[in-house]
């Protein structure tokens, strides 16, 4: 396109590109904040329960991780579908902004809650040892230990979180959710509209790549490992 064209282009869509970036981004973090609401005591149940954790429980470990490896196994976008009637019941409504969320949130807390395990377990067993020689409880070393040295761990989990829920959130507009996918699909597919498509793509982009840049900046600020 040559500038003049590009001008017009922006001077038509920039108000529709700025409201579907603040809902994409609000869909996308609010998802990602109740996910980890609720996937991350699961994570830690998890790591508690496993055979060579604090608490080994194989029951609670099977069942809990069966439930787990089925929700990571339903397509997302079979996932919203499905989860209509629920999404109603709880906000009155299967279409917009704050609809996409109930579904956003339940498709990626069994996401979450592997990240997380995945995390704990990396953990050197030498420090949890050192925890309990000391007395400390399973609160303590859950905090103190878990928590703090997997930190940087799960903050590059977050990362990676961050940009599978946004890709959900991509998903979620195919079906009326709204953000930059909902964009994509009406004006740059259904109306072949390809400079749309274009800009949505690099819009896409630039936002995730910024998510990870600071998700890695945080990580290895705070990853005494590195120092």
């Amino acid at each position: 396109m040559q500038l003049d064209v590009w001008q017009a282009f922006f001077a038509k869509y920039h108000m529709l590109f700025i409201q579907g970036t603040v809902d994409t981004l609000i869909m996308t973090l609010l998802s990602t904040l109740f996910a980890y609401a609720l996937g991350l005591p699961l994570g830690i149940i998890l790591s508690l329960t496993h055979k060579k954790g604090l608490t080994p429980n194989h029951l609670i470990y099977s069942v809990l991780g069966t439930l787990i490896n089925i929700g990571r196994s339903i397509p997302f976008i079979i996932l919203i579908v499905f989860m209509i009637p629920l999404t109603r019941m709880i906000v009155g409504t299967s279409l917009g902004v704050s609809a996409a969320i109930v579904p956003l949130t339940i498709g990626a807390t069994p996401f979450v809650a592997r990240m997380v395990e995945q995390s704990l377990s990396e953990i050197d067993h030498h420090l949890i040892e050192a925890a309990q020689s000391f007395g400390a409880s399973i609160f303590q070393i859950v905090y103190k230990v878990y928590l703090t040295e997997s930190l940087p761990s799960l903050i590059r989990g977050l990362s990676i979180s961050l940009i599978s829920i946004f890709g959900f959130v991509a998903m979620a507009g195919t079906v009326g959710a709204g953000g930059i996918g909902d964009i994509a699909i009406r004006y740059g597919y259904q109306r072949y509209e390809n400079s749309v498509m274009i800009v949505s793509i690099i819009l896409s982009v630039v936002l995730v790549q910024i998510a990870q840049s600071i998700t890695y900046f945080v990580a290895l600020r705070i990853d005494h490992r590195k120092r």
